[in-house]
């Protein structure tokens, strides 16, 4: 989901909605193919993240549309991490997917940053074969990984979401699988983690692989219920990303 500091922006429409990882830890280096894209300047509270994603060949970075800003030229990190004056950037093109449109059943909510050189040193994750999730049952691992906000709290102003600049993991459940979406529960009293406003365009793995099985996009505003994801082994989804890399 896209980044917001206001509690109004729990309130807005599909589009605008983003998530981080709640109810998780840091992730040090246990997925160091997920990374963050930049804002173009930093947020009021002095965090860059504004969404996250994953380096799927070494120029290729997935993320969600929604989290375009319009400009052509943006950044990433893939540091744990991130230091704006020491941090390690690597600069691309944004594509999305020109069939985007939160006014269909399938948003087409998908993008990439083709970067201008390889990035090295760190292996890519994998895409799912086409139909790949159509096996899996409601109650398997689902494992979150983004820079979202971390925590919530509330006070006289309204909900202040809590950003480190951190990757983070969390691991929630299947609940429901549909043609487009996978939703997990992210529900704390279950023992669940999930997403949150940040984790936007970043992975959901099945279990402990390192098969990005769908992307965040949007969830309960309370982000303590749902997460909702974009599959990636739809035929939508495969349309869009056989132009930037081989599919399995």
């Amino acid at each position: 989901m896209k980044r917001f500091l206001a509690v109004a922006a729990a309130a807005a429409a599909f589009a605008g909605t983003a998530a981080a990882i709640t109810n998780g830890g840091p992730d040090g280096n246990a997925h160091p193919w997920v990374g963050a894209l930049l804002a173009q300047q930093a947020f009021s509270d002095g965090t860059w993240e504004e969404c996250s994603g994953t380096l799927i060949s070494p120029t290729v970075f997935l993320t969600a549309e929604h989290c375009d800003e319009g400009v052509s030229r943006v950044a990433v990190t893939f540091d744990s991490a991130y230091d704006a004056a020491t941090g390690t950037e690597y600069w691309g093109t944004w594509h999305g997917d020109p069939l985007y449109s939160q006014a269909n059943g399938d948003p087409h909510d998908i993008a990439v940053v083709v970067f201008d050189k390889p990035v090295k040193g760190i292996t890519p994750a994998r895409l799912p074969a086409e139909g790949a999730l159509d096996a899996i049952q409601p109650g398997a691992v689902i494992t979150s990984v983004g820079y979202g906000a971390q925590s919530v709290t509330s006070g006289a102003g309204g909900k202040t979401f809590h950003y480190e600049d951190v990757r983070y993991v969390a691991t929630g459940s299947l609940t429901t699988l549909t043609q487009t979406w996978l939703k997990a529960s992210q529900n704390a009293s279950h023992g669940d983690g999930g997403t949150c406003y940040g984790d936007s365009g970043g992975p959901n793995f099945v279990g402990d692989t390192n098969v990005v099985a769908a992307t965040t996009i949007t969830g309960a505003t309370s982000f303590r219920s749902t997460n909702v994801d974009y599959r990636l082994d739809t035929p939508s989804a495969r349309t869009f990303l056989k132009d930037y890399v081989t599919l399995p």
